[in-house]
């Protein structure tokens, strides 16, 4: 979205979460009979605090130091890259055209239509659509999802990447690029049963579920619970600094009293959370149930975290792996990569935009 102009080239997927910068970088191995990928270049970067605000860039110099460091940590040559917006910077509106209309044609209509869809002036606004298929029961037209945001927002993403040296090729959307990193699930993936599936995105702030049918999101719950309460209570509990607690979490290293007085509540408030965002689900959807869960953001790494929301919440629960069926380059640390799977969705998703 907003600016894919070359295929099947290199592409740096470019995750700007609130406390790291992800970078993925993929080649693809065979197209059939089904799409096969490697892992070529990967690394994390840590933020500064307050570097992300509200999910907005507030200091651009920080991030665009710490996407020079991831970079040159994975060791990539390739320039070209792709980020994506948070859901809440963003407007997307599914709308009906012709299928008769040319892609130029199409272009011009919704263009012109814009303003019936965008509640701001389209001169502040950067527009893109893509075609979904033919509109269910009805040969004749297509959905079309249309995608806008506010210009700030994007050339924000995109400044970013370029004054630390890379060239922006996308602006996506987080839950779209989630979306794509889901078509390498096979528990995402299966047409005979076409199940209904939760993606819980645990982020330091915010708990995001996203549920999938058919390959495609069809509904979205932000919820303000993440990995931060747990690394507060450990900071205050313990009386350490940030970095410390962060890398005592890591580690299981807390103290004695860690599992049973903070670990194993977070894990019970996280579960609650979760069963709180799919009753909502239930209630506003004509679904009543979903098939498995798949949770997703660096606290889904924490130990037991699946076990407990699947006996909470009686729904096979995985962690998310897009990595389970790709290939490594021998400069990967592979058993390091696949501990940081979870957290490394949104990027995946975006590397795998340069294959569109």
């Amino acid at each position: 979205m907003f600016g894919l102009t070359r295929k099947n080239e290199p592409l740096l997927g470019i995750d700007i979460s609130t406390t790291a910068i992800k970078l993925v970088e993929l080649s693809r191995t065979a197209t059939t009979p089904t799409p096969r990928y490697r892992v070529e270049h990967y690394a994390v970067e840590s933020l500064p605090p307050g570097a992300i605000s509200d999910k907005k860039i507030a200091q651009h110099e920080a991030v665009s130091e710490a996407i020079r460091r991831v970079v040159s940590r994975s060791r990539t040559k390739t320039k070209r890259a792709a980020v994506a917006l948070p859901g809440a910077a963003v407007i997307t509106k599914v709308i009906m055209l012709s299928a008769a209309l040319s892609d130029a044609e199409m272009e011009e209509q919704i263009q012109y239509g814009a303003d019936q869809h965008i509640p701001y002036p389209l001169e502040e606004v950067k527009l893109d659509f893509t075609v979904l298929g033919p509109a269910p029961g009805n040969t004749e037209m297509m959905e079309v999802l249309l995608v806008a945001s506010r210009s700030e927002n994007v050339d924000d993403r995109a400044s970013v990447l370029e004054i630390a040296g890379l060239t922006p090729v996308v602006v996506d959307v987080e839950s779209y690029a989630i979306q794509n990193a889901c078509s390498l699930l096979p528990d995402v993936n299966d047409p005979q049963t076409r199940p209904v599936v939760g993606v819980v995105d645990i982020g330091a702030s915010a708990t995001t579920l996203y549920v999938l049918h058919d390959d495609r999101i069809i509904y979205t719950r932000e919820q303000n619970f993440g990995g931060r309460q747990l690394k507060e209570e450990v900071q205050r509990r313990y009386s350490l600094t940030d970095e410390q607690a962060m890398q005592k979490i890591r580690e299981g290293t807390v103290a004695d009293t860690y599992e049973g007085e903070v670990l194993t509540p977070f894990r019970e408030a996280l579960a609650q959370q979760i069963g709180r965002a799919l009753q909502f689900f239930y209630s506003g959807t004509s679904f009543s149930s979903i098939d498995r869960l798949i949770l997703a953001g660096g606290t889904a790494s924490i130990p037991r975290i699946q076990t407990v929301v699947e006996e909470r919440l009686k729904i096979p629960t995985a962690v998310a792996n897009p990595f389970a069926q790709m290939a490594f380059a021998s400069r990967i640390d592979s058993k390091l990569l696949l501990r940081e799977a979870p957290e490394m969705m949104v990027a995946v998703g975006l590397a795998l935009r340069g294959f569109d």
